[in-house]
């Protein structure tokens, strides 16, 4: 059996051991409909407060999500243990601290409710991806990519959104309600056939699985959030994705991770609007850090890409003036 298909059935068999155990009754399908709209319109009214960030229970178990975060830990940690078994971590602790500590500081300022871990993964791959449960995997292409710490920071809490708000099982149970909708009536008595049908959909991690657009979306908006309440410049999410996307149209480059989040023109001009009606302008925001130009030339001495390492200033904070909304930015040069 080649390695590719050995890890897929590890991963397939992990998918039909978490489903075993964590499989909802079929008693938890009524009145979902009438339910999930209330716990939709509250869910609306609590991620545009600023101010009740951490306090907001987003995702929570309930009609719309039939998993505990217990469940949902134990699921993380099973299939991190397939991730760790099949890439290349970064052990360079200047690198994997620095990366930690972001990542940590968006958390605080969050609306997680799980501990995280955080690793970087030695790949070419512009991407990072999280696992259900709190476990975050940071690409050293990613890092290489970024222009500045802002923009690594940005990227890192579209993912920790993706798990504060629990996107991977309320994904799964939109998908168990519509396999049970859809089930004839000879399988009610046998919930493993629908636990099947549920895992044939989530044969890989579901930190790598693409989600709705609507996740997505949810994801961009609560993303920047975090990363405002961190203290980084909130169009530093806007900016790289703008830069992805150009990538895309003029060159056809881009990564096989964000071949999965399309940045259309829609969604970044969704992200500008929400930015100027939801966030306060501040008189300072982050941008950029020695630290983060130290990791950089780190892991370009390590050999982990071809470009030559050179010197490049960067700004470290960005000033909005008290008396107008004009942005004066310090001119930064580009890599």
């Amino acid at each position: 059996m080649t390695a590719p298909l050995k890890n897929s059935c590890r991963i397939a068999l992990l998918s039909v051991a978490v489903f075993a155990c964590t499989t909802p009754t079929f008693a938890q399908v009524s009145n979902v409909k009438s339910t999930t709209k209330q716990l939709r319109a509250r869910h609306v009214a609590d991620k545009d407060n600023i101010d009740a960030i951490g306090s907001r229970n987003l995702g929570k178990t309930g009609a719309g999500n039939w998993y505990s975060l217990e469940q949902e830990q134990k699921m993380g940690r099973l299939y991190a243990q397939v991730i760790e078994h099949d890439s290349k971590l970064v052990s360079d602790a200047l690198v994997t601290e620095y990366v930690n500590r972001i990542s940590q500081n968006i958390v605080r300022n969050s609306d997680a409710r799980v501990p995280f871990t955080v690793k970087v993964v030695q790949s070419d791959d512009i991407n990072a991806f999280a696992l259900p449960g709190g476990y975050l995997y940071v690409n050293t292409g990613l890092i290489l990519a970024v222009q500045d710490e802002a923009e690594l920071a940005g990227v890192m809490a579209h993912e920790i959104a993706h798990v504060a708000a629990r996107h991977a099982t309320r994904q799964m149970t939109r998908s168990s309600m519509f396999n049970l909708a859809s089930l004839p009536l000879v399988f009610v008595g046998g919930p493993l056939g629908a636990v099947l049908q549920s895992t044939m959909g989530f044969a890989k991690p579901l930190g790598l699985t693409k989600f709705s657009r609507g996740f997505e979306a949810e994801a961009d908006y609560l993303g920047v959030q975090y990363l405002y309440k961190a203290g980084y410049d909130p169009q530093a999410l806007v900016s790289f994705f703008e830069r992805i996307g150009a990538l895309e149209k003029h060159n056809g480059i881009i990564s096989r991770g964000f071949s999965r989040h399309p940045q259309t023109s829609d969604r970044v001009k969704k992200l500008q609007k929400e930015l100027t009606t939801i966030l306060p302008v501040r008189d300072l925001y982050v941008v950029s850090t020695s630290e983060f130009d130290e990791v950089v030339a780190r892991l370009l001495q390590s050999g982990n890409s071809v470009l030559p390492v050179t010197e490049v200033p960067r700004p470290i904070l960005r000033r909005v003036e008290s008396t107008t909304t004009e942005v004066k930015c310090v001119p930064m040069a580009s890599r």
